[in-house]
């Protein structure tokens, strides 16, 4: 190691000092500008030096200006969020996963024709199902399960990977029912358990299992019909099981306080209603429905919405506890076959089975709509039912029924996965 050598040290020099509001400058030099440590806020400079003072000077008089910094003081109590926005602008756009590289765009040209079951659409997830009329997403956001509503079956999808049957549960599928609703325990991590809404030969119930077991009914007595039998399930975000459940054929049921039909309930994971129903001895929160197509919840608000149908067309409604459901917030006159939705990030999301499109609307304050509707059409995809929101909300996995309408390809049923829509899109 070479000898140290010894570093003279100059004697201190006066300085003055000078301070503007939260700036400090260490050492000022007329003719050549040294300071030693400039603090503005938690910036820090180690040694400046100007050739001359004027513009020494002219930098401390910038430097002290920007000292004084905005507060941003609603960003800091968490209640400041972008205004959610649905503008006019250009074509809807899915946004699908690409391979490799950044998520984006619908690949175009599209990536090919099905051959099979194979499917080279990289926003495919699974192929080859039964009609779908349910999906819930498992944690992680990875792989969800799907129900069949014809043959009762309930299949985990992942990319990649084939779909594994989890359970085949009885039903009649006779006119619209059969496997219609599918929902996690809240405590899904725990206990597993998973609950389903089943048409059988005496009426409509939901019942509940965890893999390898049989299922257990949760609340059976709803009336089942020629038509009106197809559920839905979701939860609130307070632990509670919501249940949209239809008429049954009769109209007038949705009306009649003593008929689980035509209702939306709420109850517990064992089927008995909570003590902050609107009538604790009661699972009714709301009545009126036909014939619902999706029940979803808006995690941010806790605003839950059902899709149905009624004499004007296929509605949407929202849900108030313990008032009739009232008039529609939406009307689709032309019954595009409002199926299952999703509240994301200020957007509610509705599947058109017929028109093989999402609908997008703006949530404003208050449940308002703001902006203008747009319609993400799908047609690569073709009649879209199910639908179920990704664990962070940006993702919406989406399930068809062609084998129920025309056209059918050789890989449906499908799954497939959609980006939050990004931009404006065609009016409707």
């Amino acid at each position: 190691m070479p000898p140290l050598v010894p570093v003279p040290v100059r004697p201190p020099r006066r300085t003055a000092q000078l301070r503007v509001g939260r700036l400090r400058v260490g050492r000022l030099r007329v003719g050549r500008l040294r300071v030693g440590r400039l603090r503005v806020g938690r910036l820090e400079v180690g040694r400046l030096e100007a050739g001359r003072l004027a513009a020494g000077l002219l930098a401390v008089a910038l430097l002290a200006g920007c000292a004084a910094l905005p507060e941003f003081a609603e960003r800091g109590s968490g209640q400041w969020r972008p205004k959610p926005e649905v503008g006019p602008q250009a074509d809807l756009q899915p946004q699908v996963p690409r391979d490799p590289g950044p998520r984006g765009g619908v690949p175009n040209p599209p990536p090919g024709e099905p051959e099979g079951c194979r499917d080279p659409d990289p926003a495919v997830v699974a192929t080859c199902l039964a009609p779908i009329s349910a999906i819930t997403v498992l944690p992680g956001g990875q792989s969800a399960l799907v129900a069949e509503r014809t043959t009762g079956r309930i299949v985990r999808v992942e990319r990649g990977a084939a779909p594994v049957e989890i359970a085949t549960l009885a039903v009649d599928a006779a006119g619209d029912g059969g496997l219609t609703g599918l929902a996690l325990s809240p405590s899904y991590a725990e206990d597993e358990l998973i609950f389903a809404y089943v048409t059988t030969s005496t009426g409509n119930e939901v019942v509940r299992f965890a893999p390898g077991d049989p299922p257990k009914p949760v609340l059976t007595g709803i009336p089942r019909g020629a038509s009106g039998n197809a559920g839905a399930l979701g939860l609130d975000g307070t632990g509670a099981l919501l249940i949209a459940t239809g008429d049954g054929g009769d109209p007038a049921a949705g009306a009649d306080p003593g008929s689980l039909a035509g209702k939306v309930l709420r109850v517990d994971t064992s089927g008995t209603p909570p003590s902050t129903n609107p009538d604790p001895g009661s699972p009714v929160v709301a009545s009126g429905l036909r014939a619902p197509g999706g029940l979803c919840t808006d995690p941010m608000t806790g605003t839950s919405w059902v899709t149905d149908t009624d004499a004007d067309g296929d509605i949407l409604r929202r849900v108030v506890p313990g008032q009739p459901l009232g008039a529609p917030a939406w009307t689709w006159r032309d019954r595009p076959g409002a199926a299952g939705c999703v509240v994301a990030q200020g957007r509610m999301q509705v599947a058109l089975t017929d028109r093989a499109a999402m609908f997008v609307l703006g949530l404003g304050p208050g449940e308002q709509f703001v902006g203008e509707p747009r319609t993400v059409p799908l047609e690569r995809y073709g009649r879209v039912a199910a639908a179920a929101l990704g664990p962070e909300g940006a993702v919406v996995w989406l399930g068809t029924v062609n084998t129920e309408g025309t056209g059918p390809i050789p890989s449906d049923e499908r799954v497939f996965q959609l980006f939050e829509v990004a931009g404006g899109g065609s009016q409707d």
